[in-house]
């Protein structure tokens, strides 16, 4: 829980205010004045510091029954959209960073992935399968407009004509258009975007540096527009905090021509339960409270529950009115309830393995 003597600051720009220790760390650091700052003038903000790395491995494995894929590609390490909620901040932990700002600002960047994926597509033993950009983090956030990774991992995706799914929060995803629509007339590409809310005053302090609300269903109607098939996401959904705007998400999805929909109520897995609660007590104190109640009654007392078949959708009354409501406004607005369509995965060429020797054809 946060310090209640000690009032909560906001950063702006920042989905987290403070960088408490990762569940491996065996340290505890706290913050001290030092006398630089005047009374009232406020720290510099943190900035972004980006680490390129080179990748040895590229396609990550899964066995959940919980989500639709079974192999996933991560562009980056931590994420700058600074989503308060985000289930992957925990993955810093691993890093020796913090949950909190340290994943937003402290990135690492797969300058190679591109390359090894093409490598891991040409082992003999590769079988074809979906592959999903942006389990983890998002293959669209602020960074991949200098990094272009993702779009370099989409142009060895059609040019070996492998099917992939995109998660993203970002309009951003418009820019590959040109890759995206040849891979979707192939059947090789499912987007999805994740809209949370359509309050944007609510947005800015969630999910600050994703797209705004509308900037997202915009690019929901221009990729469907151009052949594109574009799918929305309501994840996740928070309870007494954004649960109101799940028939207005879905009927502007609608317009938007989405074909299909899906969602997720918020969980809060390992550091992620005290950044939350700190995301409330700065921004939303007044709710606080009853979010947390609910969240409880769905996780079973808990404010996570980890299970298979219970970790995405809840359980008891509240969990089981949410799933009614999005049914009935998929079916009231024409949206599929379903999680993503066919993609052909007969037509991959897989890449010549490289060879020493060279080759002649």
């Amino acid at each position: 829980m946060p310090d209640p003597t000690v009032p909560p600051i906001r950063i702006k720009g920042r989905g987290s205010s403070s960088r408490p220790e990762g569940r491996f760390e065996t340290t505890r650091r706290e913050a001290e004045d030092d006398g630089w700052y005047r009374d009232g003038e406020p720290a510099s903000p943190p900035a972004t510091v980006v680490t390129e790395e080179r990748a040895r491995h590229v396609i990550t494995r899964n066995q959940s029954p919980d989500v639709p894929f079974t192999a996933s590609l991560n562009a980056y390490r931590g994420c700058e959209h600074g989503c308060a909620y985000c289930y992957a901040r925990p993955s810093h932990a691993y890093l020796n960073l913090s949950p909190g700002l340290d994943f937003e600002t402290r990135l690492f960047a797969k300058t190679n992935a591109a390359d090894v994926l093409r490598v891991e597509l040409a082992r003999k033993n590769y079988r074809c399968t979906p592959i999903n950009l942006g389990a983890n983090t998002d293959p669209y956030q602020p960074i991949e407009r200098r990094y272009r990774i993702t779009r370099a991992v989409l142009e060895v995706l059609l040019a070996h004509r492998h099917p992939c799914t995109i998660i993203t929060k970002n309009a951003l995803v418009e820019r590959d258009i040109d890759l995206l629509a040849p891979m979707a007339a192939q059947r090789l590409v499912h987007v999805f975007i994740s809209v949370t809310s359509l309050d944007n005053r609510l947005s800015s302090r969630l999910e600050p540096r994703a797209s705004a609300p509308h900037r997202r269903l915009g690019a929901i109607a221009t990729l469907n527009a151009a052949g594109v098939p574009c799918s929305v996401l309501v994840a996740p959904i928070i309870p007494a905090l954004t649960d109101h705007d799940i028939e207005g998400i879905l009927e502007r999805a609608a317009q938007a021509g989405a074909p299909t929909a899906g969602y997720t109520l918020l969980r809060l897995p390992y550091e992620l339960k005290q950044l939350f609660e700190e995301w409330l007590a700065t921004h939303q104190p007044d709710r606080a409270a009853h979010v947390l109640g609910i969240l409880r009654q769905i996780r079973g007392g808990e404010l996570n529950e980890p299970r298979f078949g219970f970790r995405m959708r809840g359980e008891g009354t509240f969990a089981e009115l949410i799933r009614q409501r999005f049914y009935l406004a998929c079916r009231r607005y024409g949206i599929g309830a379903r999680a993503v369509g066919d993609l052909d995965t007969t037509a991959f060429s897989p890449p010549r393995p490289p060879s020493a020797q060279g080759e002649l054809f």
